[in-house]
């Protein structure tokens, strides 16, 4: 989510950094990043023997680090990394670190708006989240699944509660896993739990969990619910309260459950991804309507239009009335709008990107090795040898292209007819 409204978008063309001069000047250049104003360019550098810094429009940090790593901007373009310092891990910010030192730090989460940021850590055999600098005040032998609440104030996990011995099979049968929000943990064990998600008031939290090494459901704040399934998959809160969406298995296929009970008449192959509008009327997911056929299912109705080697990044439009994904046939990459494909299949895609009035489309692409940006199917730039996704403005008349010809890195603005 960003807010572009105070972004350059006058300037049609910027030469912000000649990324081959840096070159001159450090031992070697990691792949660069570019922030979402389009206004920096950065890359991790080594300054000397087992020494890295981050180089930012032709600039490099004062600080320097035994390695850096994860190189990101935020939402609201502050840089940041995971850097070891004198063999502690932590945070830098641009440049600066976060004072907490770790053994090992990764998984670096950020909130919608950038200001947040969440991380896992490591320390004396203990595993947990840090909250800007802020550690879990308790540890666990075990985290996966980090997810970081909408407004990046709280975190949640998987993690083991119980220890497991190599032959203690049984002990692992009656459940050794859980999830822990803000590092306290729910009351009940399960045999496995997965992937998390925080409602939209960043106030409940529901995860896949298997309650038996044949029994799946969902769980809401700690509660399963009644109904168990051969499979399930990432449950999803109603941006409209705190009703629970999660795609089931019922005897061999697939629906959609609200709240335990089925709720979509049709049964799929398979289903997974699933998504709500933004003003949470629609449901769409990724679906196999019949075995080896994949598209995209909006309220129980399947497009027409299938993709034999796969389905993915389906994103919804502003106003909630369209869809668009990408999907792969045949070895080859395309765009899919409202269930019509654009023409000309690529060597690679990316997600695609709707203006705020839901009018448009644009996407990276690919093509023999080189990158443009398409939009409503059209080329609508020249050949990049690197481009990042491209960004309407918020009346959607104009859009922010940032890509690097040779190794000089431009920022575009280009308006739109």
């Amino acid at each position: 989510m960003y807010d572009s409204n105070n972004w350059d978008w006058d300037i049609s063309e910027k030469a912000i950094a000649d990324i081959s001069k840096w070159k001159d000047s450090f031992e070697w250049v990691e792949e660069p990043y570019v922030s979402p104003d389009g206004e920096k360019v950065a890359a991790v550098v080594k300054t000397g023997e087992m020494e890295f810094s981050v180089c930012e429009n032709g600039t490099a940090w004062e600080s320097t680090f035994d390695k850096v790593w994860h190189l990101r901007f935020t939402a609201d373009n502050r840089l940041t990394g995971l850097v070891s310092d004198m063999g502690e891990w932590t945070v830098a910010v641009d440049g600066q670190t976060w004072e907490s030192r770790f053994e090992f730090v990764w998984n670096a989460e950020f909130s919608e708006d950038g200001k947040s940021i969440v991380i896992a850590a490591q320390k004396g055999r203990q595993y947990f989240a840090v909250v800007n600098d802020t550690p879990w005040e308790e540890g666990f032998s075990n985290i996966t699944n980090l997810t970081t609440s909408h407004d990046g104030r709280r975190s949640a996990a998987v993690v083991q509660t119980i220890p497991v011995g190599e032959l203690e099979i049984f002990k692992f049968q009656e459940g050794c896993y859980s999830v822990a929000v803000d590092g306290k943990v729910w009351d009940k064990n399960f045999v496995n739990a997965w992937e998390i998600s925080f409602s939209h008031d960043d106030k409940h939290v529901a995860s896949e969990v298997r309650t038996s090494l044949y029994d799946y459901t969902i769980a809401v704040d700690g509660v399963p619910w009644d109904q168990r399934f051969s499979s399930v998959w990432k449950p999803l809160f109603s941006p409209e309260g705190d009703s629970v969406t999660a795609p089931v298995k019922i005897g061999g296929n697939w629906t959609l459950a609200q709240d335990g009970k089925p709720v979509w008449g049709n049964k799929f192959f398979q289903m997974w991804h699933h998504m709500y509008s933004p003003d949470g009327k629609k449901v769409a997911a990724i679906v196999a309507p019949r075995f080896g056929r994949w598209t995209v299912a909006v309220d129980y109705t399947a497009w027409d239009l299938t993709f034999g080697d796969l389905v993915t990044d389906a994103v919804f439009s502003p106003d909630g009335n369209r869809i668009a994904c990408v999907g792969k046939e045949d070895g080859k990459w395309m765009i899919a709008v409202d269930g019509v494909a654009w023409n000309e299949g690529c060597d690679m895609a990316w997600q695609p990107v709707f203006s705020p009035d839901s009018k448009r489309v644009a996407a990276k692409v690919q093509k023999n090795g080189r990158y443009i940006i398409m939009a409503d199917g059209k080329p609508l730039t020249g050949e990049f040898d690197m481009v990042w996704d491209p960004i309407f403005s918020s009346d959607g008349k104009k859009m922010l292209i940032r890509g690097i010809r040779g190794e000089k890195y431009y920022r575009q603005i280009l308006t739109l007819s």
